[in-house]
């Protein structure tokens, strides 16, 4: 990435904004929905299993969603020690009615639907049936290998990340009831690493400033930073290249920051995307972040672009100039880093006393309510996948069309053909 500048054409982290999905291939688009369908007296069987990451302390079923995948018609089995990360002990899904095993083969062995947070690994894989069904965030884009390997042991998977931003499928969306808590986690993480308080406070012997906090990038993720960034007492400002953001940040009581000419006015697709900004224009931009960095307290990066590593939003530079003390977080440093300076999953602390948070994950920071969500996330989804307690997957529905990854022994996502 260019030093000295702030990259323009982003998505912030989880936004609400997203690529937009093409069709599937046109093999796909010919799969007959027979191909799916069991005999109705056959129990349809859905198994959860425990994630394999160490960094990764949710889940993909909860004692609720369990109750509810039953109601659906179906038998649920789940992998010894699967909640322990969110707090949810075996017994608590033995009570809901699900089948606790203690292995991932036995879980696993004429399972159905397979549901995870992430993407299952090679031992897993390689234990699924043919023609089974796995349905989890799996970093498509990136993790080339997971998507090869479902695709070799013809399992139907499907991306979570993919759901299409659309009324119906709101119930399904992963990406910003994660993002939500990400956003809102990013402020406790600021406030744990800032040596100050976030609020005014004024006592007998004197006052103590309100952080200033600046948020960089407005999506879901941003949105509730602000929030939180407020409801603690801090000073908020925030950016985005999207013009219909602005009035989203001012509702929060945020100060919006952008050089608002002719070419910002008309930044924004038609789809809510933000269009590529001139040379020009960026170099404005650059010029006015720059002025504002320097007199921060907390600066929260959100900047992600599906496929593509994270845009660079502040340089050296800009780190170099921020007050000792400062603290910054970078939400994408999964994907490359919003920073220069960032490390996975590492606190660095520059020469100038400036503070780089750069955790993995931060949605399994907050790891119930992570668990929640994403839960019913993916109940919802199953929902489409089931009927009369059988399986009957339609791969023309349209959510469905843009969620599926593999199928019938290929690669099917018209995104990622020719990556793999």
């Amino acid at each position: 990435m260019p030093d000295g500048a702030l990259i323009l054409f982003w998505m912030p982290w989880r936004s609400r904004g997203r690529s937009p999905h093409r069709s599937v291939a046109a093999k796909v688009n010919k799969v007959k929905q027979a191909e799916f369908n069991g005999p109705k007296d056959m129990t349809l069987m859905v198994a959860a299993l425990r994630e394999r990451s160490t960094d990764e302390t949710r889940c993909a079923v909860t004692p609720e969603t369990v109750k509810k995948l039953i109601a659906l018609g179906a038998t649920v089995t789940v992998e010894a020690g699967t909640g322990l990360g969110s707090s949810i002990p075996d017994a608590d899904y033995a009570a809901a009615g699900a089948v606790v095993k203690p292995d991932t083969r036995a879980v696993l062995d004429g399972a159905d639907i397979v549901l995870k947070v992430r993407g299952p690994t090679a031992q897993e894989t390689s234990a699924l049936k043919p023609g089974a069904i796995v349905i989890a965030m799996l970093d498509a884009y990136r993790d080339k290998a997971t998507v090869d390997a479902l695709a070799g042991a013809n399992a139907t998977a499907f991306a979570m990340e993919f759901v299409p931003r659309i009324t119906r499928a709101q119930v399904m969306d992963v990406l910003s009831s994660q993002a939500n808590l990400a956003g809102y986690r990013a402020v406790i993480e600021a406030a744990y690493a800032y040596g100050r308080g976030f609020p005014m406070m004024m006592t007998a012997a004197g006052t103590v400033a309100a952080a200033k906090v600046f948020i960089m990038g407005v999506g879901v993720a941003g949105l509730q930073a602000i929030a939180t960034a407020r409801r603690l007492g801090a000073v908020v400002t925030a950016t985005d290249v999207r013009p219909a953001t602005k009035e989203q940040v001012e509702s929060l009581g945020a100060k919006f920051l952008a050089v608002e000419d002719e070419e910002f006015k008309n930044a924004q697709t038609a789809g809510g995307y933000a269009k590529p900004m001139s040379a020009e224009y960026q170099a404005k931009q650059a010029e006015l972040t720059a002025s504002h960095v320097v007199k921060q307290d907390v600066v929260i990066t959100t900047a992600l672009i599906p496929g593509r590593a994270a845009p660079v939003l502040l340089t050296a530079a800009h780190v170099a100039s921020m007050k000792p003390g400062s603290v910054i977080i970078d939400l994408a440093v999964e994907a490359g880093g919003n920073v220069e300076g960032s490390k996975l999953n590492e606190v660095v602390t520059t020469e100038n006393g400036v503070t780089i948070v750069g955790w993995s994950n931060l949605p399994g920071r907050i790891a119930a309510d992570a668990s929640a969500l994403y839960a019913r996330n993916l109940t919802a989804f199953v929902g489409l996948l089931i009927k009369d307690g059988g399986l009957s997957v339609d791969l023309e529905d349209e959510i469905l069309k843009a969620a599926v990854v593999t199928h019938a022994g290929a690669v099917v996502h018209e995104g990622l053909k020719g990556t793999h």
